[in-house]
């Protein structure tokens, strides 16, 4: 059942994070060059950033198994309960600000006003997107410490 675990956390890290990456070192770019502006772009984003957001549910979920049938105690097991806090703390903001957002574009009067509005929360989005990436990188490290602990106890993590 271990090794059934750990399999599924490195997939739903994996799938979560990895697609987060890629999504938006490649995929934003292209399309936004493909489709010709932004705005177009934004339209896939907007229902893509639903299937990340449940992929982010769902990993966390995973990892929450894992910390509460793995190793427990110590330094190790406290940062990565802070790091899985923080992330699913960040991903909860996400599908607030997702919903604020997609309410300014589904609003015909918000205007300029709205589509300033909108620019700024969708530049909270992306900084909160980037921390949450940085404290998955941060746990998926912590994890692997963990597991190499919880496999040889009298070895000190590295």
């Amino acid at each position: 059942m271990k090794s059934l675990r750990r399999f599924l956390v490195i997939q739903a890290l994996a799938l979560w994070q990895g697609g987060f990456l890629f999504y938006a070192a490649f995929v934003v770019p292209v399309g936004t060059s493909v489709l010709g502006s932004s705005a177009d772009q934004g339209a896939i984003t907007r229902r893509v950033t639903d299937y990340l957001n449940a992929c982010g549910i769902a990993a966390l979920l995973v990892c929450l198994w894992d910390l509460t049938r793995g190793h427990r105690g110590g330094a190790l097991s406290r940062w990565r309960w802070l790091l899985w806090l923080g992330m699913a703390l960040i991903l909860g903001g996400l599908v607030a600000l997702h919903v604020l957002m997609e309410s300014l574009l589904d609003d015909p009067t918000a205007g300029s006003a709205g589509r300033m509005h909108f620019r700024t929360l969708h530049r909270i989005y992306l900084w909160s997107s980037t921390a949450q990436w940085l404290f998955a990188l941060a746990y998926v490290y912590l994890t692997l410490c963990a597991w190499r602990q919880e496999d040889n106890p009298g070895r000190l993590p590295q």
